[in-house]
C-alpha cells in the first residue's frame, strides 16, 4: 500500500473513528484502525464490538492495500505533523510515515484479524433526515436512559419511525423524556412498513459527538440517511466531493420490547403553573446548596399566592426558602423533587417558559415547553415521610 493526502484529511478521520475505541486488554486488536486503500479512496474502520464507523476520504492512491494500526498511536503521532502532504506506505505489516522533516515507522498487524463489520444492505428501506434536527432532537432524551444491565431494555434509547413522525424516547423508571420529530411532507420517504428499534445509549451518545460539528446551511440542511435491518441501524453522511458515502455508522440494537410507557404519560393534571425557566433554574441551583442526601427540593405551591415556594433544609448546613412568580390554575399541593431530575428536564426545554403540571404527591408531574408539543419529560415526586 502506497498512498498520499494531506494531513488535515487524515487527522479529520482519525479524530472521528478513534472515539469508540475504549482500551481493550482482552481483545487488543479493537485498539486499532484499519487502513485501506483502494482506487481514490483511503478508508479508516473502528469498532468495539457494538459500534463500527467506516470513514472515507479522498486520497492520492499509487498501490492498494490495507493494514492495521493501533489508532490511539497514530492518531497522536499525526496530530504533531505539518500542514502538509503525508505520505503512507505498507513493507512487511510496517506503516513508514513522510511528512516534511518526519519520517516515522510504527508496526502494525494483519487486516485478517481485525473484525469483520457487518454491512447493511442498501436495498433495505431508508430515510432521510436532516442532520440538526435528528441531534437536537436525541440529545434531548439520551441522558435518561437507565444505566443498568438487569433491564437492558430500558438502557437504551426507543426510536419509532412511524409514517409522519420519529419518536424518541429513554427512561430509568424515575423520569422519562420522549422528542417528536416531523418529516417534511414533501421530502418524506414513503414507508412500507413501521421501525421501532432500541438504540444503546452508548451508540446515541458516540453518534452525537460525531455529528455535532455538522451545521446545516441557510438553505440546504445537511442530511443523513439512517438504514434499518432486524438487527441493526446504520446511519450514513454523503461525501461533498463525490458520490460515495464518508461516513458509515453501524450499531447493533439491542434485543426486548420496550415497556409501554405512553400508559404513565399523565392525561391530565390538579395543578398547572407557568414558569420563567432561567429564574426556576437559578432558584432551583440555589436551593439544592442546601438540599440532603436524596436531592430533594420541596414546593409549597398556592394558586391564591400566585406562585410557588421553593424550600430546602439540611441540618449540617442550613436552609434556604425562595418565591417564584407564576401563573397557577388548580389545587394547592406540597410535593418534593430530585432536584438533579428536575434541573435535567429543564435544561432541555427550548422555550423561555416552561409548563410544571403536578398530580398530587404519589404520581408523575410533567415539563413541557409552552407552545411546543413535541417534547415531555415526566417525572416522579419523591415521597417524604
Amino acid at each position: 500500500m502506497k498512498l498520499f493526502i494531506l494531513k488535515e484529511k487524515l487527522k479529520t478521520g482519525l479524530n472521528i473513528v478513534e472515539k469508540i475505541i475504549s482500551r481493550s486488554l482482552t481483545l487488543p486488536i479493537l485498539n486499532n484502525v484499519l487502513l485501506s486503500a483502494k482506487k481514490n479512496l483511503l478508508s479508516l474502520t473502528t469498532t468495539n464490538l457494538e459500534t463500527g464507523i467506516n470513514y472515507w476520504t479522498l486520497a492520492q492512491i499509487e498501490k492498494e492495500g490495507e493494514i492495521t494500526i493501533p489508532v490511539k498511536l497514530l492518531s497522536n503521532f499525526v496530530s504533531f505533523l505539518p500542514e502538509k502532504k503525508v505520505t503512507l506506505e505498507v513493507k512487511n505489516q510496517t506503516l513508514y510515515i513522510e511528512c516534511e522533516n518526519y519520517k516515522t515507522q510504527i508496526k502494525g498487524f494483519s487486516p485478517e484479524e481485525f473484525p469483520i463489520i457487518p454491512k447493511i444492505s442498501k436495498t433495505e428501506e431508508y430515510i432521510e433526515i436532516d442532520i440538526f434536527s435528528f441531534c437536537q432532537g436525541l440529545a434531548q432524551v439520551v441522558e435518561n436512559a437507565a444505566l443498568t444491565p438487569t433491564r437492558p431494555e430500558i438502557s437504551g434509547i426507543y426510536l419509532s419511525f412511524q409514517k409522519n413522525q420519529i419518536q424518541m424516547t429513554a427512561t430509568d423508571s424515575f423520569r422519562l423524556a420522549e422528542k417528536k420529530l416531523f418529516y417534511e411532507t414533501e421530502t418524506s420517504p414513503p414507508f412500507l412498513k413501521e421501525y421501532s428499534l432500541i438504540l444503546p445509549q452508548k451508540t446515541a451518545r458516540e453518534l452525537l459527538f460525531i455529528l455535532s460539528e455538522k451545521k446545516p446551511t441557510s438553505q440546504t440542511p445537511e442530511k443523513m440517511k439512517i438504514y434499518f435491518s432486524p438487527n441493526q441501524i446504520m446511519f450514513e453522511l454523503p461525501m461533498t466531493e463525490i458520490p460515495h458515502p464518508q461516513l458509515q455508522i453501524v450499531s447493533r440494537l439491542i434485543e426486548g420490547e420496550y415497556p409501554n410507557y405512553q400508559e404513565i404519560i399523565p392525561k391530565k393534571y390538579q395543578t398547572q403553573i407557568i414558569l420563567e425557566k432561567n429564574e426556576f433554574l437559578n432558584q432551583l441551583k440555589a436551593a439544592s446548596l442546601f438540599s440532603g442526601k436524596i436531592n430533594e427540593i420541596k414546593f409549597k405551591i398556592d394558586p391564591k399566592k400566585e406562585g410557588i415556594e421553593i424550600l430546602t433544609q439540611n441540618p449540617d448546613l442550613g436552609q434556604s426558602q425562595s418565591f417564584l412568580p407564576g401563573i397557577i390554575k388548580g389545587e394547592k399541593v406540597e410535593i418534593s423533587f430530585n432536584w438533579r431530575f428536575l434541573i435535567d428536564g429543564i435544561l432541555n426545554i427550548k422555550s423561555p417558559e416552561v409548563i410544571f403540571e403536578l398530580n398530587g404527591e404519589g404520581d408523575p408531574a410533567v415539563l413541557k415547553p409552552v407552545g411546543d408539543p413535541s417534547y415531555i419529560y415526566v417525572l416522579m415526586p419523591i415521597k417524604i415521610s
